[in-house]
């Protein structure tokens, strides 16, 4: 990568088959050939830091559902960048996936309320997947990649 290149963070607690498909699905988007000038990074949600947000000119959430809310990862990953962020990262694009058996909404609401107290700026809507990816959960993962992907690599 070149030294303008700008760095998109995707933070993921990949637990099952299924979160694994949307994963690669988003990384896909993200590395699409036709997006220049931006490097992916991914990291476990249980290993992201602070360092790897301030690194970061964007970044993608993906979470399981766990007993309506987000994983505890990526909460986990909340708890250890949040002060440390709040100033230093508003207006930083996201953007989130989120896959569930039954609902999705406590987690996307949990995200959307930290996210918004980070002052992080939602850059694609949330793609909420219950039960088992189908080709069109695929298909708005991969967009929801190459979307955030694009817009860092937009210099205006």
């Amino acid at each position: 990568m070149s030294q303008t290149a700008r760095r998109l963070l995707i933070v993921h607690h990949t637990a099952s088959p299924a979160l694994q498909e949307l994963f690669e699905a988003v990384r896909r988007g993200a590395t699409t050939d036709e997006i220049e000038g931006v490097e992916v990074v991914t990291r476990a949600a249980l290993h992201a830091t602070a360092v790897d947000v301030f690194r970061s000119d964007g970044i993608v959430l993906g979470t399981p559902v766990n007993i309506g809310y987000m994983s505890g990862a990526l909460k986990h990953f909340f708890d250890t960048i949040y002060y440390p962020c709040l100033e230093e990262t508003r207006r930083l694009p996201y953007a989130l996936y989120v896959h569930g058996n039954n609902d999705t909404a406590g987690a996307v609401r949990a995200v959307e309320s930290i996210t918004t107290g980070l002052g992080w700026e939602r850059a694609h809507r949330p793609v909420t997947v219950i039960g088992a990816p189908g080709k069109d959960d695929l298909e708005s993962c991969w967009e929801l990649g190459a979307t955030l992907a694009a817009t860092l690599s937009d210099p205006g």
